[in-house]
C-alpha cells in the first residue's frame, strides 16, 4: 500500500451475524489476551492511530469495553433512519468512554437506498412486511419535502455528534455519484421534526441541523 501507519485497525464483526455463542465467547477470550496485547503495541508504537471494533447487533460494545481502551465502533445496522435502540444504552456508555462512532450499512443493507420495492433488502434478508410498511412513510415524509430517502438515510447518522463518519457504500462510479449528491442534499429541519411527530424516529435522535447538507467528518482517528 505504500504507508507506514493506518489510522485505524478494527477488529470486524466478531458477532452474532457471522459465529454461534460459543465461538464468540471463545474469540473474545482469545482478544482479551494476546489479541488486545497485540493491538496496543501496534497503537503505541504508532504504527496505528486507533484500535475500533465493527458490530452488527446490540449487546457486544459493552464487551469490547470491557478489554480495553477501543478508540472507536464501525456500527452497521444498529443506527439507521429504521432502528436507533442503540441509542438506549450502548452509545451513551460508549460516548462517556470517549470512543466515537463510523456508521455503516446506512441503507441498511439496501431498502433505504431503493426504497420498498418487491425483493428490497434489510439487515441482510428480505425485509419484513413491517419494515417495507415503516419505509414507505419514510419516504413518503421524504417526498414531501422534496428529499430522497437515500439523502436522509445518508446525513442522518452524521447528525450524532460522536459519529465520525459514515460508509454509504458504491458498486461502481454511478452510485458514487448519486451518493455525493445525497451528501449534497439540504434537508429541512421540518423533515427530521414530521418523522419525529409521526413516531418514525426516535425523540431523542440527535438529527443535522440547519436545512443544510451535512459536512462529513474525516475518520477516525486517535
Amino acid at each position: 500500500l505504500g504507508i507506514t501507519r493506518f489510522d485505524v485497525a478494527y477488529i470486524h464483526d466478531l458477532d452474532n451475524l457471522y459465529f454461534d455463542p460459543p465461538t464468540i465467547d471463545a474469540h473474545f477470550r482469545d482478544l482479551a489476551g494476546s489479541g488486545w496485547r497485540a493491538l496496543e503495541e501496534l497503537r503505541t508504537s504508532g504504527q496505528i492511530g486507533a484500535i475500533g471494533a465493527g458490530i452488527n447487533d446490540l449487546g457486544l460494545m459493552p464487551r469490547f469495553l470491557d478489554i480495553g481502551d477501543i478508540n472507536a465502533f464501525l456500527v452497521a445496522m444498529p443506527y439507521t433512519l429504521l432502528d436507533q435502540d442503540v441509542l438506549d444504552a450502548e452509545f451513551p456508555a460508549a460516548v462517556e468512554r470517549g470512543v466515537g462512532f463510523v456508521i455503516g450499512a446506512v441503507f441498511a443493507s439496501g431498502i433505504l437506498a431503493k426504497g420498498p420495492v418487491p425483493g428490497a433488502r434489510y439487515a441482510y434478508a428480505d425485509a419484513s412486511p413491517e419494515v417495507m410498511e415503516k419505509t414507505r412513510r419514510i419516504a413518503a415524509v421524504c417526498d414531501r419535502h422534496g428529499v430522497s430517502l437515500a439523502a436522509a438515510a445518508l446525513q442522518f447518522p452524521l447528525g450524532h455528534p460522536a459519529v465520525a463518519s459514515v460508509i454509504p457504500g458504491a458498486s461502481g462510479p454511478a452510485q458514487q455519484e448519486r451518493n455525493v449528491e445525497a451528501f449534497r442534499t439540504g434537508i429541512p429541519d421540518e423533515l427530521w421534526a414530521e418523522l419525529k411527530h409521526e413516531g418514525l424516529l426516535r425523540e431523542d435522535a440527535p438529527v443535522p441541523g440547519q436545512g443544510e447538507a451535512v459536512d462529513p467528518a474525516p475518520a477516525v482517528s486517535a
